[in-house]
């Protein structure tokens, strides 16, 4: 097969793209490189410039690489920016994911893979979620997740594709020190990039129904996240009509506040969080329970909180030299 990535230049999806070639899968980026960065691409995997919002521009890469598997990453992410511009986060990723399936159904395609989100659970009220947890989604990012769930679910029953839907938890670290998270949105390197500033980390709330006050979240290395979709998608290519809802995490809820010590003794700064209001949108503990991708596909993550801290740390400093510590 040969599976399209979109989002493929992206944090996440450069990793995707790594561990799908490195399991002898071939692959085709689709980005538009709004966020994403063309030097995460390998020199071997071609390079598509364009959006998802572009039908024709996806009918014809998909047409002229033979795509006939695709994992779809390329979205918005940010839970506090969707609540400021809910139009566009769903313009950009239920309609673009509409406009994704219309040209996929049209052509040979018979596998797709769905990044979906922790976000479609909102505030669930239990310690661990699983895949039948209710889905309450509290920003409208996760609102468009759940939807684009939904979505890939009617059209492949529709079109007999097999298809996957992975709610991913927070994810972290990197492979390589060159394809670490770049941006400040995620929790780490929003810390990285305020202790190596000067200044203190901030905590968005600690007021929250938690052991010590602050949101506790199930950490993923990328690595492992990455893994996961190599697993999924040779599961869609071995079982035609296969429909799939997984969790991927590693069950082990941390708190912000834990996060943040740890993430002073591996760089070896001292600078504790300041405490910033809550941000809309934000619960108080999402930790997931793997077990379902662990029995039905074999699949479990191998990295610790320690390794995901340590290898986005490696990143942070080859981006950012002045900010290793003596």
């Amino acid at each position: 097969m040969t599976w399209l990535i979109t989002g493929g230049a992206g944090y996440i999806g450069a990793h995707v793209v790594r561990a799908m070639t490195g399991a002898g899968e071939r692959t085709v980026v689709y980005d538009d490189l709004s966020t994403g960065d063309a030097g995460r691409v390998p020199r071997e995997v071609p390079l598509v410039v364009g959006s998802v919002l572009d039908g024709g521009r996806l009918a014809r890469a998909i047409a002229a690489h033979q795509v006939t598997g695709v994992v779809h990453l390329a979205a918005k992410k940010q839970v506090g920016e969707s609540v400021g511009r809910p139009l566009h986060y769903y313009h950009e990723n239920v309609e673009g994911l509409r406009v994704l399936l219309e040209a996929v159904t049209a052509a040979p395609v018979t596998a797709f893979v769905f990044s979906s989100s922790a976000a479609v659970y909102g505030m669930p009220d239990v310690d661990v979620v699983t895949e039948e947890t209710p889905c309450r989604p509290l920003s409208p990012y996760g609102e468009t997740k759940l939807a684009g769930e939904w979505l890939v679910r009617a059209a492949g029953r529709a079109a007999g594709l097999a298809t996957a839907s992975l709610r991913y938890f927070n994810v972290a670290g990197a492979a390589t020190p060159a394809l670490a998270d770049t941006g400040v949105s995620n929790l780490v390197p929003m810390v990285f990039h305020r202790l190596t500033e000067g200044t203190a980390p901030r905590v968005f709330g600690d007021d929250y129904p938690t052991a010590d006050g602050t949101c506790v979240r199930d950490y993923i290395h990328v690595v492992d996240l990455a893994e996961a979709h190599v697993t999924v998608a040779r599961a869609l290519r071995s079982t035609p009509g296969l429909d799939l809802t997984l969790n991927v995490g590693r069950g082990e809820g941390v708190s912000v506040r834990e996060m943040i010590d740890r993430i002073n003794a591996v760089t070896g700064y001292d600078h504790p969080p300041t405490i910033a209001p809550r941000r809309p949108g934000d619960p108080a503990r999402v930790v997931a329970s793997a077990d379902r991708i662990a029995t039905e596909l074999g699949w479990r993550a191998a990295h610790d909180v320690q390794d995901m801290i340590t290898s986005a740390w490696e990143g942070w400093v080859r981006l950012h030299p002045a900010a290793a510590r003596a």
